[in-house]
């Protein structure tokens, strides 16, 4: 990791820049694969899954028969595993449900508003270098609290046609019984413009590649709603000297192995911490299975020495991390100042990768410093909020001048005129 010490205000901005990628010359590419599948359907999937999967199938929609062979197939201590998360994630995502609350703004004038799921929402889980059935579970779930009416996956078959049987235990557990083995640009194609297999959605959740994460941003465009902006995954820690470096370390390395173009941060006010987690990453790098890509990783990363945790705060909210961890004494009494990250871990006991996996919150967070605007995905994701008002004649009589005066003031009479017509029937 870079070291930079006490950086003025001024030189933030750059310090704090993500690594860039610009998508230009793939939209060409990505736009020509939508336009293909919006045109040919199927026939354009079952193509592209030959050309970028290197697999030749013939039917993608998963049958019954393979998704009980990959329960069969999971070792049963994993299975558990999985039902434990998706038993906290449940829990913590029902507990986002409200009632509905009728208001009586004035005598006769009652509003309310009301969740309604989206009928139709599509799920993408990537499966290449690492087959992400985790996400199924925070995508999933909250779905189904929501109640939308169908919800679908796709997912891209490895080289013998086949999807992850962790893929398949998770979505079975969650029931999603439409499951398709289609991957990248096609499967973003199929779910926002629907074939003659697969239905046509509208919204799409889920991460993804550069092409995929190109693919929602055009399918947007064209009126398809999606979860949020997309980038690399990233974590930024906050540290004093009550921290420890190797808890630091692992944190720092559990995002720097996503891939290459991941960024991960340590803001402290310690300079003996930064030198303690330097040793610490190069110890914990060598038993990494991915510490190719970890290592890339941290070539865009920086350890940013502050003069107190006051700075400390403002610099955070300034890099708005998807993930923030604040391994420092008082962390809650200091999370109190931050306004900006999809996802606090507080103290030096909550790494990350727990939320990642089970301790009950969404994992689907903004990332590239959309935290300043979005929230991390929950049950409010897969609703529509529709308002009802409902007025008796006397709250009618009540408000109609207020009504009147605004919109005659705004030039619109005949908006005036329904609540004047009704006043004379009345």
């Amino acid at each position: 990791m870079k070291e930079i010490k006490f950086p003025s205000k001024a030189e933030w901005p750059s310090i704090l820049a993500r690594p860039s990628f610009d998508n230009t010359a793939l939209q060409g590419t990505v736009r020509s694969v939508l336009d293909r599948v919006k045109l040919e359907g199927n026939k354009a999937v079952n193509a592209f899954t030959e050309q970028f999967d290197g697999v030749k199938l013939g039917e993608v929609l998963v049958t019954e028969l393979e998704i009980q062979e990959a329960i069969d197939a999971l070792p049963a201590d994993l299975k558990q595993a999985i039902e434990q998360a998706a038993t906290n994630i449940r829990l913590f995502h029902s507990s986002q449900l409200s009632a509905i609350q009728k208001i009586e703004t004035m005598p006769g004038v009652q509003c309310w508003r009301k969740s309604v799921g989206i009928e139709r929402v599509g799920l993408y889980i990537p499966g290449g270098t690492a087959p992400l059935f985790s996400t199924i579970l925070m995508l999933g779930i909250p779905a189904k609290i929501a109640e939308c009416q169908e919800v679908i996956l796709c997912s891209p078959p490895n080289k013998e046609g086949k999807l992850h049987p962790a893929i398949l235990f998770a979505a079975h557990l969650v029931g999603i019984n439409k499951v398709f083995k289609i991957g990248g640009v096609q499967a973003i194609g199929a779910m926002a413009y629907g074939t003659e297999t697969v239905p046509q959605v509208y919204k799409i959740f889920g991460p993804g590649n550069q092409y995929v994460t190109c693919a929602k941003q055009l399918i947007q465009q064209q009126g398809i709603a999606i979860d949020m902006p997309a980038g690399p995954s990233e974590v930024c820690v906050l540290a004093d000297e009550t921290a420890n470096a190797a808890f630091v370390a692992a944190d720092l390395l559990s995002q720097a192995e996503h891939g290459a173009d991941s960024q991960v941060l340590l803001v402290t006010n310690s300079e003996k911490l930064i030198a303690e987690v330097q040793e610490e990453l190069i110890i914990q790098l060598n038993h990494l299975s991915r510490k190719e890509l970890a290592v890339k990783s941290l070539s865009n990363s920086t350890a940013i020495l502050i003069k107190d945790m006051q700075e400390a705060i403002e610099l955070v909210n300034a890099y708005a991390a998807e993930h923030l961890i604040m391994a420092c004494a008082n962390a809650e009494q200091l999370a109190e100042g931050v306004i900006n990250a999809g996802s606090i871990f507080l103290g030096n006991y909550s790494p990350e990768s727990v939320g990642d996996y089970a301790s009950g919150t969404n994992h689907t967070l903004p990332t590239n410093g959309f935290s300043r605007a979005y929230s991390g995905v929950s049950v409010d994701s897969f609703v529509k909020k529709i308002s009802f008002q409902q007025l008796t004649a006397a709250g009618l009589a009540n408000i109609a001048s207020t009504v009147e005066l605004m919109a005659m003031a705004e030039g619109l009479d005949a908006h005036a005129n329904a609540v004047k017509v009704r006043l004379r029937k009345s």
